[in-house]
């Protein structure tokens, strides 16, 4: 590992704004496509990854079938983590994430005008009508990424799930496909701001959890789907 950068995190930032600008003026534009954003996700998080040198080892691939739709569910430790996600699974995804991220200056337009999904988890309305638009991508065949602790975790251990993720789950009744991301917090722990170049990071694609036999059990079904969750990203880590 070598010494942690500032400048290694702003080149990575500028890599982020290199294709947020576009694709804020081609929605304007009305030109913008689906199959654009796809294509820049997938140079964006390539160039990432290479700037911070991520020796990235994939392993599960064959749990992610060609045809089906997953709601995504993994842990979260970095800023990283996203990057690291469209390499190991492929730039159809999008993720709910908070929607401070939205107010963000051209990047907060880029997120919503390439289909990514704000929350507002203090507004129980708002919230719902973010869910609502997460299952409209999975109906249209797009994964959707979502972390169930809901923030970085400081220390790699998983931090306790919010719950909106498995009403999703049990509403679409879609397989879950859960992640597990180790290494990342070497390249950037939460709430830091500068990258370290070299970490070896490894994502285990598991098996797909079919949460049919959960939605009956309403409440308890539930709850038992999110433990079911918690103790196979667990085995990973």
């Amino acid at each position: 590992m070598t010494r942690k950068s500032l400048g290694l995190s702003l080149r990575n930032i500028y890599e982020t704004l290199a294709i947020s600008a576009p694709t804020v003026l081609e929605a304007v534009a009305g030109r913008l496509t689906k199959a654009t954003c796809d294509d820049r996700l997938a140079s964006w998080s390539r160039a990432v990854l290479a700037n911070a040198r991520i020796r990235l080892e994939v392993t599960g691939k064959e749990n992610l079938k060609q045809g089906e739709t997953y709601l995504v569910m993994s842990n979260h430790q970095s800023l990283y983590d996203i990057p690291v996600l469209f390499q190991a699974i492929g730039p159809n995804i999008r993720m709910i994430t908070k929607r401070e991220l939205f107010h963000v200056p051209v990047f907060g337009g880029a997120l919503a005008a390439a289909g990514f999904v704000s929350i507002d988890r203090r507004d129980r309305n708002a919230a719902i009508r973010s869910l609502k638009r997460a299952r409209d991508l999975l109906d249209g065949g797009t994964h959707v990424w979502i972390a169930p602790e809901g923030t970085r975790s400081r220390t790699g251990e998983l931090l306790p799930f919010k719950k909106g993720g498995f009403y999703l789950a049990l509403q679409t009744g879609l397989p879950i496909l859960p992640v597990t991301i180790r290494g990342t917090r070497a390249a950037l722990p939460a709430k830091g701001l500068r990258s370290s170049a070299g970490a070896r990071v490894h994502v285990t694609l598991h098996p797909p959890i079919d949460p049919a036999t959960y939605i009956a059990q309403g409440k308890a079904g539930r709850d038992q789907l999110m433990g079911e969750i918690r103790r196979t990203l667990e085995t990973a880590l």
